[in-house]
């Protein structure tokens, strides 16, 4: 990481704002002529694709990259240890959302950023990657971090199914996994609104009740601009990689390509997925079936059902399982021939 310095740099920072007018929202850019009126449903999407446009055109080497929210007196967040990490490219929405700003900064100030996501500079790459029908433009760039996330993601959806009990929802595990990935050293948790918003889980406190039931975390203080909890399972507190590695592993649960199942689908359903990309190529995959109950909390026969309403929603397209072996194998619909016929057993 490279911290600010006396040097002359390139400024890294590109603001939009959604302006409020009778014919729609205006997009309001200091760089660019103000557009035209756009439709409220996709004035955040043309935000959002607006500030990657700046960020492609004024590309700049890795290490000359430097963190500006540390160049501006870190005044973008509460105080906190100090800068650390890459520098990468994090995006930010105020409490409005009407004003976006994308900037390079370093690991540590944009988790201490509220209203704030890392950005993989591979999503403003020229190809999209592909993705099932229907889901999200911005799910459609994303790529994979690397088996080095994907595996961090498979060995804590392990631990997790020792850790918690047994019939802790679908819901509660994906939050349990979020909050094992991105706890600071002394376990301590911090999540705006907006991000589990993202995850569909924003004013849903029986999730929170039932990790607090099961001993697992306890939250001091409920009502808070921002979630914070205290992580009680000490063995998640000892990991051996530092905390860049679990969020980066952290943002790829969110997004886990091959296998990204829209949010609108049941808690259940994205777990399942989360799971089986844990577990997969980018064009099949495959574990024993012990393995997938437990990471799931399912038992194997709703486990089956869930495998099939993957393949109806084209998240998967065949589903086999091994009786010998007691191995359960899927293929994505890359690995999908013209002509096949979805199949399970």
């Amino acid at each position: 990481m490279r911290l600010a310095s006396t040097h002359a740099t390139v400024p890294r920072i590109w603001t939009v704002q959604l302006r409020p007018q009778a014919g729609g929202p205006v997009l309001a850019c200091p760089r660019c002529a103000p557009g035209p009126a756009l439709p409220a449903a996709s004035a955040r999407s043309a935000a959002l694709t607006h500030l990657a446009r700046h960020a492609f055109t004024d590309a700049l080497p890795g290490h000359l990259r430097t963190c500006q929210c540390r160049a501006r007196g870190c005044h973008w967040h509460p105080r906190h240890r100090g800068c650390s990490g890459p520098v990468l490219l994090a995006l930010t929405r105020d409490s409005s959302g009407r004003i976006w700003r994308l900037a390079d900064a370093c690991t540590a100030c944009a988790a201490a950023m509220d209203h704030t996501a890392l950005v993989p500079c591979t999503l403003l790459g020229p190809g999209p990657a592909q993705a099932a029908p229907g889901t999200p433009d911005y799910v459609r760039r994303a790529v994979r971090f690397g088996p080095a996330e994907q595996q961090r993601v498979r060995e804590m959806l392990t631990y997790l199914a020792a850790a918690l009990p047994r019939f802790s929802s679908p819901a509660a595990r994906l939050l349990a996994l979020q909050c094992a990935l991105r706890t600071d050293s002394r376990g301590q948790i911090r999540m705006p609104h907006g991000f589990l918003r993202g995850m569909r889980l924003h004013g849903h406190t029986e999730v929170w009740s039932e990790l607090e039931h099961a001993g697992w975390l306890h939250r001091p203080a409920p009502r808070h601009p921002a979630i914070r909890a205290q992580l009680l399972d000490a063995a998640v507190l000892h990991q051996a990689s530092g905390r860049t590695a679990r969020i980066r592993a952290a943002q790829w649960a969110l997004c886990p390509v091959p296998l990204v199942a829209p949010l609108a689908l049941p808690t259940a359903l994205r777990l399942t997925a989360l799971a089986l990309a844990a577990h997969s190529t980018a064009a099949a995959g495959g574990s024993d079936l012990d393995t997938l109950t437990r990471q799931c909390g399912q038992p194997p026969q709703p486990l089956k059902d869930l495998l099939d309403q993957l393949i109806r929603t084209r998240l998967l397209t065949a589903w086999h399982h091994n009786h010998d072996s007691d191995e359960i194998r899927w293929e994505l619909p890359a690995n999908s021939a013209p002509s096949g016929t979805p199949r399970s057993s």
